[in-house]
């Protein structure tokens, strides 16, 4: 590998890089599972593109690495992605993975640029990821030298009663009973709009994650430059036909607040995947609204395709 001159170290830009840990990584050499080992020998297909994915993953993740020193930058290495890491003195995030350890990543990401870079394209979804092993070395030259345009995307911050739970949301918050065959009771209320309404819960989200469970869900794919959150329940319950729900489908204007109060005992609310669960109680208030802090993704160009998800 390329080393960095005497006396460069010092002033070396910093990068930050978040890997995934591989689903083989987790199970097989960290876990032992014997379940996990036993349907590997036997070639199940619920395991079956394990270590394909892995060598995958990790020869990409090497190709970063020296990406990285060959460019006379700092690595730093964070191996599990949903670990808390400070990216406020670096140049630039790197996360190898999909888009779930982009998502991951971003949570701890503010003003500084994020490049995705997915490490096993047989086999995850990058939607957010405009490199690849072929292409990451220059892409990299590129965001270091400050050259590789991208695009802001929009966040969402939420509050539980008055309490600041996110300003990063980049995909969406599920709200729902904490038990998913039970029906899920709230009064929603946005502008002078006042609903009570029963349902499977709600997505709510702003627009880079208008492909994902939102587009699933019934709703619009949204312009990734677009400052707009967007509301979809979920299997909304009315009485009769008549009375359907106009808070249903809707879209939330920058600047407007989705209040939601919660009618059960046992709630949950969810940001941006499983990993981020925070406990909602009777009576509780939940807040939705734009953040003031966008994700600026690199590669990315803001004419979307409909193809995308988490």
């Amino acid at each position: 590998m390329k080393s960095i001159p005497p006396g460069s170290r010092a002033t070396a830009r910093r990068v930050v890089i978040i890997a995934k840990r591989s689903a083989y990584r987790r199970f097989i050499e960290e876990e032992n599972d014997p379940r996990a080992r036993l349907l590997l020998r036997r070639g199940d297909p619920a395991v079956a593109s394990w270590v394909a994915s892995h060598r995958s993953h990790l020869r990409t993740l090497e190709e970063v690495e020296r990406a990285v020193e060959d460019l006379g930058a700092r690595a730093l290495i964070v191996q599990r992605p949903h670990a808390e890491f400070d990216s406020s003195d670096a140049a630039l995030v790197v996360s190898v993975g999909g888009d779930g350890t982009l998502l991951s990543a971003s949570h701890h990401v503010s003003a500084v640029p994020i490049l995705g870079v997915n490490s096993a394209p047989e086999h995850s979804v990058g939607f957010f990821c405009a490199a690849r092993r072929e292409n990451v070395r220059r892409m990299l030259g590129q965001a270091l030298e400050g050259r590789l345009a991208g695009v802001r995307l929009t966040r969402m911050t939420v509050l539980v009663n008055g309490r600041l739970r996110s300003r990063r949301v980049l995909n969406e918050a599920l709200f729902t009973h904490s038990c998913p065959a039970a029906t899920s009771r709230y009064v929603m209320k946005l502008g002078r709009v006042r609903e009570e309404q029963r349902s499977s819960g709600f997505w709510v989200g702003p627009a880079a994650g208008s492909t994902a469970a939102q587009r699933s869900a019934g709703g619009r794919v949204l312009p990734l430059s677009s400052r707009k959150l967007q509301l979809v329940v979920r299997e909304p319950y009315a009485l009769l036909p008549a009375d359907g729900y106009r808070l249903g489908r809707v879209l939330i204007d920058d600047g407007k607040r989705l209040l939601v109060t919660c009618k059960m005992p046992d709630a949950c609310l969810f940001l941006d995947g499983p990993h981020r669960a925070f406990e909602v109680r009777l009576g509780d208030e939940v807040q939705f609204f734009a953040s003031d802090e966008p994700l600026r993704v690199l590669g990315l160009s803001a004419r979307r395709s409909t193809a995308g998800g988490r």
